[in-house]
């Protein structure tokens, strides 16, 4: 129908699924790990899940040189500004993974000192579910963000545009204390 057909060997793509298919396979994590989960996440560079058979071996502890955030464990009310400030030192395009049910959900720490879910300050791309979640299911959600979110990220002008639609999102969401208030 179109010009592929009429001319084999010719492959049509755009400039963003270009670079997507390029991104899929050079992702830097940065090291957040703040409690039990970060032993499972160490594990995914060990030599038994071995991260570095994807090129994630290693992880940054520059928040400039990593493109994924992996919260691991609880965050307390006082990390959470730390982890934005992260969050927000890291270049576009960026992702977050949320690993474990602390992380997720607060868990089973439902008190005043622990933000109930890293969602409340960043935007999380994958929530893994577990206390402590396996390094298997960490590699599971590496690979189906590279897949998904990846693989269609926009480039040029278009990053800052759904940069700012996710800020405005996260804006808009309900704080920890106003969520206290609707439990009540």
């Amino acid at each position: 129908m179109g010009i592929e057909d009429k001319i084999p060997g010719v492959l049509l793509t755009t400039v963003e699924g270009v670079f997507g298919w390029l991104r899929q396979a050079s992702f830097w994590p940065a090291t957040m790990g703040l409690a039990c989960c970060a032993i499972e996440m160490m594990a995914f560079g060990a030599p038994r899940f071995d991260a570095g058979r994807w090129g994630q071996e290693v992880f940054r502890a520059s928040p400039r040189q990593a493109d994924l955030l992996i919260v691991s464990g609880r965050v307390s009310q006082k990390m959470a500004p730390v982890v934005r400030q992260v969050y927000d030192q890291m270049p576009e395009p960026k992702w977050v993974i949320s690993m474990g049910a602390c992380a997720s959900s607060g868990g089973i720490f439902n008190n005043y000192a622990v933000v109930q879910g890293c969602d409340h300050f960043v935007p999380v791309d994958i929530y893994i579910p577990g206390c402590p979640p396996r390094p298997d299911m960490l590699i599971d959600a590496v690979f189906k963000l590279k897949k998904g979110e990846v693989m269609r990220h926009p480039i040029g002008q278009h990053i800052g545009q759904q940069a700012e639609s996710t800020e405005a999102l996260i804006r808009e969401a309900p704080s920890t204390q106003e969520l206290k208030g609707l439990m009540r």
